[in-house]
């Protein structure tokens, strides 16, 4: 099995994915400001998905603008660009199905993760992987559509001097002996599938298995909007547009992912 520390090659991630998986360009480039960023700025040349990779990405974003830091080989970061022959609304619930492919990927090497709403990817409590998806009206005229650029950052093996600049405990797959290119072919042929189930059937199809994954199911939660709890109770699920179910004293109430973020509340 391939060292964490060998380059990513765009060749051997193709070699390695599933007889009969979609089609797509597989790009690696060893430093990029943002590979969200380089493939937005590409969406009106592109006539089918597109993957890039970066072994290191010096303006890493996360939600909210906020940096999303890695040094080379410490994490696997990349984006997908993928058109979907639908409104931008019917994109609802999105991240939280991409966190779903993440976690039955990883459940496949036999690595245990839960999922945080509305965007996160957990290992033992603490951040394994971050989603960030960016979209853009498809502007050619004679096919219309939105496309989505969806970016993911995955923990591998942080060093002590990354975590520090970090300031929070996060989780890697230090001591699992991941093959980075066998991981991305794998996450590449199960975020197609999804992707295309997506666009078929919405978020509906991924409701269960978010549930099933749900970090926080049963627990008191406060959901803080631009730095104010807006809402805080019991967190019951999601529902089947992606909204996360609270029981509060007030009665249930939904709430839909937008710049909010979520914490546990001390019993």
């Amino acid at each position: 099995m391939r060292t964490m520390t060998l380059p990513l090659s765009a060749q051997r991630i193709a070699g390695l994915r599933r007889t009969g998986a979609q089609q797509l360009t597989i790009e690696v480039v060893a430093e990029t400001g943002s590979t969200n960023a380089d493939l937005l700025a590409r969406l009106d040349s592109l006539a089918s998905p597109v993957l890039l990779a970066a072994e290191m990405q010096t303006a890493g974003r996360g939600r909210a603008g906020r940096s999303w830091h890695t040094t080379p080989g410490a994490a696997l970061t990349f984006s997908l660009a993928w058109k979907f022959d639908r409104p931008l609304q019917a994109l609802a619930g999105l991240p939280l199905a991409v966190g779903v492919a993440i976690a039955e990927t990883l459940a496949r090497f036999d690595i245990d993760v839960r999922l945080k709403w509305p965007n996160d990817v957990l290992r033992d409590g603490n951040k394994l992987a971050g989603i960030l998806i960016e979209t853009a009206s498809a502007k050619k005229a004679h096919d219309g559509g939105v496309w989505a650029v969806i970016g993911i950052g995955i923990n591998i093996a942080i060093p002590d001097s990354l975590a520090a600049t970090i300031g929070r405990p996060v989780a890697d797959l230090s001591g699992v002996g991941m093959d980075r290119d066998l991981l991305l072919a794998a996450l590449l042929d199960d975020l197609s599938e999804a992707l295309a189930q997506f666009g078929r059937a919405g978020f509906s199809a991924f409701a269960d298995r978010w549930n099933r994954l749900h970090a926080h199911a049963g627990q008191q939660v406060a959901i803080f909007d631009h730095g104010r709890i807006s809402h805080e109770g019991k967190a019951i699920g999601v529902d089947g547009v992606g909204r996360l179910l609270l029981e509060t004293a007030a009665g249930e109430v939904a709430i839909t992912a937008g710049d909010v973020s979520l914490k546990t509340v001390e019993g």
